[in-house]
């Protein structure tokens, strides 16, 4: 009986002949782990919608930073939790405010070893949980907001932060904070764009972490789940407005607009595998339904695969030791 001349099986027939032959893999500089402090508690508060993830102190952030230096990630995002919020976000511009004190920190126990990176937007700091201020008719003001963001960039870099975060998708956003910064000399201080952020259901255990005050939605300026386009035209106008790197978010339900802003990008392209894909996954394997350490493993590849230079999850320890226990890369 004649059989198949091609055999592509010849390729898989052991692990050392699957990893030698292998397209995509993760190394832990690769991984990007989001952290949150709060400002008032003196001990970490655990976050019922994403086990395993706290509200930290200032002193149990710099112990984690510590650890996930050790482990060889990239580089942590912070969120800061604050105690007083107002209609502009006050607390987000005050040099003793939460995040940026926790940026100080940060930079002081790790920031030769790690990339310090902060959210710059204001829900975290507003009392009606939006990412921009509020006009008289109570929609987000669009470019009153970018003052806020100017105002917030400066204080950021001038803690320290060496990337910041811009997840607010206000329109101009990236070319408003370069000009700050530039202005105000911080000109080494590199910006990520939130370029294709969609109104997703699976930031809910996010808002919790934050505590968020928002009350509806945020669909006049995160993008609808649906368009693919509109995705990469938000991209292309952070390109053009200086952008060091440029994200999408979320990642596991928008690897396409992932695949084709990889694809067009001349700068690198990071994804978020969001709270809600971090709490599927633990649940799951917390019923016994999938294995834990494999899930986690396979989607932090599958983000990779589809052209993620790198990729922020609340996984990023975890993985990280298995990958430093397999020598520093899997696939």
């Amino acid at each position: 009986m004649n059989g198949p001349v091609v055999r592509p099986r010849r390729l898989r027939t052991s692990r050392a002949m699957r990893r030698l032959v292998a397209e995509t893999r993760v190394h832990r500089a690769e991984l990007i782990l989001p952290m949150f402090v709060r400002e008032g508690i003196d001990a970490p508060v655990p976050i019922a919608s994403m086990p395993g993830v706290v509200q930290h102190t200032l002193d149990t952030l710099r112990a984690e930073l510590v650890r996930a230096a050790e482990l060889g990630i990239g580089g942590v995002m912070l969120f800061g939790i604050p105690q007083q919020k107002d209609a502009v976000g006050t607390c987000a511009t005050t040099e003793d405010g939460i995040l940026n004190v926790a940026i100080r920190a940060a930079v002081e126990e790790v920031g030769d070893a790690l990339v310090v990176q902060s959210d710059l937007c204001l829900d975290e700091f507003t009392d009606h949980g939006h990412c921009g201020v509020l006009d008289d008719r109570g929609r987000v003001d669009n470019d009153a907001t970018l003052e806020r963001y100017r105002e917030m960039a400066i204080v950021q870099a001038a803690a320290g932060s060496h990337l910041l975060g811009l997840s607010g998708m206000m329109d101009g956003q990236v070319a408003a904070v370069r000009d700050a910064l530039d202005a105000a000399g911080h000109t080494d201080t590199a910006v990520l764009a939130y370029a294709a952020k969609y109104a997703s259901a699976f930031y809910g255990p996010f808002r919790e972490a934050v505590q968020s005050s928002l009350s509806g939605d945020r669909r006049t300026y995160q993008l609808d789940s649906g368009n693919r386009r509109e995705g990469l035209r938000e991209a292309d106008l952070d390109l053009a407005e200086g952008a060091d790197v440029v994200m999408v978010k979320p990642a596991m339900g928008y690897l396409d607009v992932l695949a084709a802003t990889a694809a067009r990008s001349t700068v690198p392209v990071w994804a978020y595998q969001i709270s809600g894909e971090y709490s599927m996954i633990v649940a799951a394997s917390q019923n016994g339904w999938i294995d834990r350490e494999q899930a986690v493993d396979e989607s932090i590849l599958g983000i990779r695969r589809a052209g993620a230079d790198a990729v922020l999850t609340y996984f990023a320890l975890e993985a990280a030791e298995r990958l430093r226990q397999a020598g520093g890369t899997t696939t």
